[in-house]
């Protein structure tokens, strides 16, 4: 099987936002999101509400898609392609049982982002960067609440991906502002948080300054 292109250079690994996976209030939850997006950079915002039917997902991307735009926040749905497009959503995450890439990429289009879940396979992810992911996503690597895990990768798996794949890569699972800094070092190009942000006992804001800080250290 052929691989994808050796890396170059690549810059800065950043901030990934990922809702909770419940908002019970969308006003104060858009609050939150606002002085989050200001309080540094973030890379994207990825809305992710399960359980949900599709007229609150839908009610989550036209309240907080606006915020996250203004502050140069790529936004894409979880899961669902279709109601990314429907909602012009940048892009689509989808996980090994949410449908094919193929399948997304004729949804999305050709100009979408589309990233995948790979937990910790890297021959899952090779397939899916020769398919055209934008992204390919390694995890949990640590124990986390916000979602059942059956996988806990090692930081090494993306060192190797670092050192041989273009594809950038992003950690994922129950990453906080005490670890950011080593799943950087590992070779991560984004990390993807959310209670480590939503959750911070100092606020969301605070969390992302202290994100940021960690990151480009």
């Amino acid at each position: 099987m052929a691989r994808p292109p050796a890396v170059s250079a690549r810059p800065p690994c950043r901030l990934y936002l990922i809702t909770p996976p419940a908002i019970p209030d969308l006003d104060v939850f858009a609050a939150m999101l606002e002085e989050a997006l200001g309080a540094g950079d973030v890379a994207a915002l990825q809305i992710r509400l399960k359980p949900a039917d599709d007229a609150a997902i839908v009610a989550a991307v036209e309240r907080l898609a606006p915020i996250a735009r203004r502050h140069g926040v790529a936004v894409l749905v979880n899961d669902r392609p279709d109601l990314a497009r429907a909602t012009s959503c940048d892009g689509v995450h989808i996980g090994q049982q949410d449908g094919s890439l193929v399948e997304a990429r004729r949804i999305m289009g050709p100009d979408a982002m589309i990233g995948v879940t790979c937990h910790d396979d890297r021959d899952l992810a090779w397939d899916a960067a020769e398919g055209g992911a934008d992204y390919v996503a390694f995890g949990a690597f640590y124990p986390t609440g916000t979602k059942e895990t059956a996988h806990r990768p090692g930081l090494e798996i993306l060192t190797v991906w670092q050192e041989t794949v273009e594809v950038p890569c992003v950690a994922i699972g129950g990453i906080t502002v005490e670890t950011a800094e080593e799943v950087a070092r590992a070779g991560a190009d984004f990390v993807a948080v959310s209670a480590g942000v939503w959750t911070y006992e100092s606020g969301p804001a605070a969390a992302v300054k202290m994100f940021n800080l960690r990151l480009k250290a």
